[in-house]
């Protein structure tokens, strides 16, 4: 009843009365995930219950998980626009999505580079900590050598109350 690609109404919350498809099927049972797609109907992509949705007879040929781009090609083929007597998107809305997806990959672009810089710079930071370890290593095996050299052993003074000082 609740197929991938199956047109239906919302009943239940902010976008109660609008058109939707289910584009996915929830781990959880009654659950499924639906789009508008939200320049089309105004309804974005989302979790949602089953017993909120109301299936009409339309269906369209995607696959799971389709993007809304692939959602409005879908209803363009199959004119699902003047079936529903929906707007279509017009070149504002399509400009605005194709903005918004500039955005976010821009943002995941952005993401991944501060990603890659803070791995230089955590390495960087623990070679230049093993480097100062080594130094400091050095410093002392040279300290503990000049300090070798330097003194020579001196000879015990014999305490008073020792037993060598009163065989004597």
């Amino acid at each position: 009843m609740f197929e991938i690609g199956r047109i239906c109404v919302k009943t239940a919350g902010r976008e109660a009365g609008r058109f939707c498809i289910v584009v996915a099927k929830d781990k959880d049972k009654d659950f499924l995930i639906v789009t508008g797609p939200k320049e089309a109907t105004k309804v974005r992509r989302r979790k949602c219950n089953f017993r909120h949705l109301e299936p009409t007879q339309f269906r369209v040929e995607i696959k799971e998980n389709a993007t809304d781009e692939d959602v409005m090609k879908a209803y363009e083929k199959d004119e699902i626009y003047a079936k529903l007597k929906l707007p279509r998107p017009g070149a504002e809305q399509e400009r605005v999505s194709e903005e918004r997806r500039e955005k976010r990959e821009e943002k995941k672009e952005k993401q991944e580079e501060q990603k890659e810089e803070k791995e230089i710079k955590r390495e960087e930071k623990h070679e230049k900590h093993e480097h100062e370890k080594h130094e400091k290593r050095e410093e002392h095996k040279e300290h503990k050598a000049g300090h070798k050299e330097e003194k020579p052993k001196k000879a015990r003074a014999k305490k008073a109350g020792s037993k060598k000082a009163k065989k004597q």
